[in-house]
């Protein structure tokens, strides 16, 4: 509403007055019948719902040729909006050690979430293009099982992310890429499918 009326201020005629009434959920315009008939059709124009959309996430992990295991994950976007979504543990790392004569060991601790997080963001209709722009980053990360070789308490994470922008079409699956897992003969495969949202 702040962003019609605004419009609606800046694209009226400076001598029409445009209030905004968030209580009652109205703009209050005050002007020629002509300069309320253009107010009409701006609000008619720029007041519309946005679309809702669900994106599903399917990861395939593969074990050379084998399937090990397969994960969807579905997230709701409103065009022009962004989603996050993170499932995960959060794991704390020992980051100093105070020894003082009131508390001898006292740890300071910084917490590192581990687990999959995905980020997307959809706009409609982009440059002319009949497809929806998705802006997207899935990160999976995890202990890994050795450790450190700074400090014996210290976790080696490991972390696979894929970043980037891609135009979809509706009900269409499309692959965003396909990593290798380092130290291992397995490969993961993300895809994504858009759909309307019901």
């Amino acid at each position: 509403m702040t962003e019609i009326t605004t419009a609606l201020r800046n694209l009226l005629d400076p001598a029409d007055k445009v209030y905004l009434v968030p209580s009652q959920n109205a703009i209050f315009v005050q002007g020629t019948p002509a300069q309320l008939l253009l107010a009409e059709k701006l609000i008619g124009d720029l007041d519309r719902l946005k679309k809702t959309y669900r994106l599903t996430y399917t990861i395939t992990e593969m074990d050379g040729s084998k399937r090990v295991g397969t994960q969807h994950f579905s997230v709701i976007v409103v065009s022009g909006g962004r989603t996050t979504l993170k499932q995960g543990s959060r794991v704390p790392l020992i980051t100093g050690v105070s020894a003082s004569p009131t508390s001898p060991h006292n740890s300071q601790v910084q917490y590192i979430d581990v687990g999959l997080n995905i980020d997307a963001s959809l706009d409609e209709y982009v440059d002319g293009m009949k497809g929806i722009r998705l802006r997207t980053k899935v990160e999976q990360s995890g202990i890994a099982e050795e450790k450190s070789s700074v400090g014996l308490q210290d976790p080696v994470i490991r972390q696979t992310l894929l970043e980037g922008t891609s135009i979809l079409t509706l009900n269409k699956p499309l692959v965003l890429g396909g990593l290798d897992l380092p130290g291992s003969t397995r490969h993961q495969e993300v895809e994504v499918v858009l759909e309307l949202a019901r």
